[in-house]
């Protein structure tokens, strides 16, 4: 819902400073304008507000399971997402670190992890 809630009150803001300076200034640099604030807006939530969003208020954020594996968990560490999983074909467990704007992704894995299967005693 916040998700929701920040996108129209950036369409809203871009809006009205479209028309202000549109009225005042051009028509062309009010729809420059409103592209700058779009833009500025978008770049704050991907790089910043998307993680602290879904963690704190229930936003919305979607995550692909790379094709081949299995999903087993998913923690936060800070705003960022550490999401686990499990790749039969090379019997390795992966961890992989989904940051604030996907800059700075980290990547653990583990070999031989075999985490579907109970180990013999």
């Amino acid at each position: 819902m916040i998700t929701y809630l920040y996108w129209a009150l950036v369409l809203m803001i871009a809006a009205v400073i479209g028309w202000l300076i549109g009225r005042l200034f051009r028509v062309k640099a009010g729809v420059v304008s409103a592209l700058i604030v779009l833009f500025i807006g978008w770049a704050a939530y991907y790089f910043e507000y998307e993680q602290y969003f879904v963690k704190n208020y229930g936003g919305v954020m979607s995550v692909e399971v790379p094709e081949g594996q299995v999903h087993i968990s998913a923690t936060w560490k800070d705003d960022h997402l550490w999401i686990e999983n499990y790749d039969p074909r090379t019997n390795i467990c992966h961890f992989n670190e989904y940051s604030k704007g996907h800059l700075l992704q980290g990547q653990v894995s583990i070999k031989n992890c075999n985490p579907l299967i109970p180990a013999k005693l």
